[in-house]
């Protein structure tokens, strides 16, 4: 199911994945390909400039988080491992107007995704 999962979300457009560390912040955005062999899930071309390599034995769930900021809300899907730490961040960028309203359409995906997965998801 976490294949499945990326797989539909890195083919849609407009998409951050953000890894990060206490040292560096790694951005890329959609869409990208994605492939699995044995634990690792590389998402982007391999030989391309920028790709992820994921371990899938190491993330343990996933949640779909709709985050309130002063001006709009913040859409996303988190991945953590088995300490309940985040190892990915998928975010759904270009969600609103140049008059900060929410773009229906953008939204409309957001929730497609998370009703097939469910909001809270177990590996």
């Amino acid at each position: 199911m976490l294949l499945e999962l990326l797989s539909d979300l890195v083919k849609i457009n407009d998409i951050l994945l953000i890894v990060k560390n206490n040292g560096a912040i790694s951005e890329v955005r959609s869409p990208l390909s994605i492939k699995q062999k044995e634990k690792w899930i590389t998402i982007g071309d391999n030989d391309g400039p920028a790709h992820l390599h994921v371990n899938s034995e190491l993330i343990k769930s996933a949640e779909f988080i709709e985050e309130q900021k002063p001006e709009r809300t913040s859409f996303s899907v988190r991945f953590f491992d088995e300490n309940d730490e985040r190892i990915i961040a998928v975010f759904f960028t270009k969600m609103y107007d140049d008059s900060k309203q929410l773009i229906p359409e953008r939204k409309k995906i957001y929730d497609q995704v998370k009703q097939k997965f469910t909001s809270k998801i177990k590996f």
